[in-house]
């Protein structure tokens, strides 16, 4: 190489600053929504956890409407939710109600954390199969519970009896259940409507009792914002094991009619 031969200098890759911004946020909100419990302010953790939800939901829209998409983006998007809809939902349950559970003996104890460990992990292998998956998946449907979905259920759950001045300790032997049954669903092959692409008519419009419907879910969130989250998401959680079986009976119901 010559004196005159030029250097090329190493270009330095840069991120997106707008997207990341969002996913950041979130992930604030989850490990705020931790911090919030270890002081007992769980009203505050579970609120925290649904802010998450609404920047989670926020970054990839406008990563797609600013043309800011980057692999970057999608590996980072990915360990946020792992914090704030992994973690932070597993340990404010912890917290608030499942390290109760230690007070009936050290067997009780273990089953607490091991139920928090059961959605943790769940959420965990949830994101690490979307991931793989994003190129070959029915956009329409997510196989599995959404993990902020998942999240959104016992957070609103949390939210909801603090209202109402329910401790978490009286509820010690449901919330396992909850937390497993959204961790196992997290890792189903449940089919969930991901409301992605939702029913048009005419030139894309959306049909007029959609819009209906939008407004009575608003007024009944002013009314009782948190016991409403948890009817609705309570009701999605429940929605993928019924669609999915109903499915399938009326599939054979009709394979049969088919031989006959």
């Amino acid at each position: 190489m010559s004196d005159s031969t030029p250097v090329r200098v190493p270009r330095h890759r840069g991120i997106y600053l707008l997207p990341n911004l969002f996913t950041t946020g979130a992930m604030f909100a989850g490990f705020y929504a931790i911090v919030a419990s270890i002081d007992a302010r769980f009203a505050d953790a579970a609120i925290a956890v649904f802010v998450a939800a609404l920047l989670d939901g926020m970054d990839g829209r406008v990563a797609r409407l600013t043309g800011t998409q980057s692999e970057f983006g999608v590996q980072y998007d990915s360990l946020s939710d792992l914090v704030s809809f992994g973690l932070a939902p597993s340990l404010v349950m912890y917290n608030w109600s499942l390290s109760a559970l230690k007070d009936f003996g050290p067997l009780w104890g273990k089953v607490g954390w091991a139920a928090a460990f059961i959605y943790a992990a769940c959420a965990a292998l949830r994101l690490a199969r979307f991931n793989t998956q994003v190129g070959v998946i029915d956009k329409r449907y997510f196989q599995g519970l959404a993990s902020p979905a998942a999240a959104a259920v016992c957070m609103a759950l949390v939210w909801s009896m603090e209202n109402a001045g329910v401790s978490g300790a009286s509820l010690c032997f449901v919330t396992p259940v909850l937390a497993v049954v959204a961790g196992l669903l997290m890792v189903s092959r449940f089919r969930y409507f991901s409301f992605k692409s939702l029913p048009t008519g005419d030139g894309g419009r959306v049909p007029f009792w959609w819009v209906v419907a939008a407004v009575l879910v608003l007024v009944l969130l002013a009314l009782d914002t948190a016991r409403v989250l948890f009817a609705v998401f309570a009701l999605y959680l429940l929605s993928g094991p019924v669609l999915t079986l109903w499915g399938r009976a009326t599939h054979r119901r009709r394979a049969r009619r088919g031989a006959a």
